[in-house]
């Protein structure tokens, strides 16, 4: 048994804190003793409940540009992790986002946090503003470890960056995303799109590409598009703006029953419900880490349209209930969309849902974890 902290940026559903959530569980069932340690901001609370041991650290809500918000975030989280971590005593840390591997790296320079400590990157961003570039290096630079989800980021680590980098996976839950009680021919009038409207999902060409769907192919007519999640630290203006221009140049209503319909964050338990009930959802994403929706999606027995580039075609290739698009191309979005329309909802779940497991993706991080205690063990 090894006492491990699993910290997380966020109690709000976003993939990193499924992904933390997930692999907590996953932990503990193997026997650790596992405490994931998360910001709380006013009114909120942890989405979903974890077999985990839970310290959510309050803190306020941060204010003005998104790089001063960053920068409260960080010290926020200087001030409040010490504690902590002290009475958790843990043997490893394991942060999964830049601002608590920002607040390890200068507890770590202060002498305040002695035990090892890893960081998972999901993917890295290019940011306008020097500042957050330096800080997003520095949340990996720092750690005594780096660990990717996807080929595609463990190559750009050790060939761009020059750094290794363990290759370690995700899962999907098939207890709980499942095409149980859904019949393949009874799939909802919508297409859905998890993760809000951000340019790096590509949420505006979705949107175009679901406009000249509609116009262009009869089977689509009445078809609407769903978008939920978003909850998020980052400023995503831009997308929004060119949403809006979107929606207005194509003539498309917005609003609850209307041709499109943005949800907001939602409520966990609607998300499989959602999956299931799709006639297809679109992920047509510029960058992604993984693409875990994509995976939770196929396993509710319901296609899938992702961009033809990694990481989907590390694994997802091959699998039938998936259709494809060069995500800066329109047209190509659109006739991927098509695709992914028709292909009918299956009532098993794919092979890649099978060999995506929280427990082999635990068994592996264990041996990250072993590898790192070993390598910093001081010899007595």
């Amino acid at each position: 048994m090894t006492r491990l902290a699993l910290l997380t940026h966020s109690v709000l559903p976003r993939g990193g804190v499924v992904h933390t959530l997930a692999l907590a569980d996953a932990l503990v069932e193997r026997g650790h003793a596992v405490t994931v340690l998360a910001p709380v901001q006013p009114g909120q609370s942890l989405f979903r409940q974890t077999r985990a041991a839970t310290v959510l650290l309050p803190m306020a809500t941060p204010s003005g540009p998104l790089v001063e918000q960053v920068r409260q975030r960080i010290g926020a989280l200087v001030d409040a992790l010490p504690a902590a971590l002290a009475a958790g005593r843990f043997e490893l840390l394991h942060a999964q986002d830049s601002l608590n591997g920002n607040a390890l790296a200068e507890l770590s320079t202060r002498g305040v946090v002695s035990a090892p400590w890893v960081r998972t990157v999901h993917h890295l961003d290019d940011f306008d503003a020097p500042e957050l570039g330096v800080w997003q290096a520095r949340g990996w630079q720092a750690s005594h470890a780096v660990g990717c989800v996807s080929d595609l980021w463990q190559r750009h680590f050790e060939q761009v960056l020059r750094r290794p980098a363990e290759r370690l996976l995700n899962g999907v839950d098939l207890q709980r995303f499942t095409p149980r009680g859904h019949r393949p021919d009874a799939a909802g009038d919508y297409v859905l799109a998890l993760g809000g409207v951000e340019a790096r999902k590509n949420t505006p060409r979705l949107l175009d590409a679901f406009a000249a769907l509609r116009r262009d192919d009869p089977h689509a007519r009445t078809l609407r598009l769903v978008v939920a999640g978003g909850a998020s630290l980052l400023d995503h203006r831009g997308a929004l703006s060119e949403w809006h221009e979107t929606l207005a140049r194509c003539g498309l209503s917005e609003g609850p029953g209307s041709t499109v319909e943005r949800l907001g964050p939602i409520d966990d338990a609607r998300v499989p419900e959602l999956l299931r009930g799709a006639r297809a959802v679109a992920m047509p994403s510029l960058v992604e880490g993984f693409g875990l929706v994509a995976l939770e999606a196929l396993a509710c027995g319901t296609p899938v349209l992702v961009s033809e580039r990694p990481p989907f075609t590390e694994h997802l290739r091959g699998c039938a209930q998936v259709a494809w698009c060069d995500p800066l191309d329109v047209g190509s979005i659109a006739r991927g969309l098509a695709d992914a329309i028709r292909i009918p909802h299956v009532e098993e779940p794919p092979e890649v849902c099978r060999r995506h497991d929280w427990r082999r993706s635990a068994t592996r991080h264990e041996a990250w974890y072993a590898q790192v205690l070993a390598a910093h063990r001081i010899p007595a």
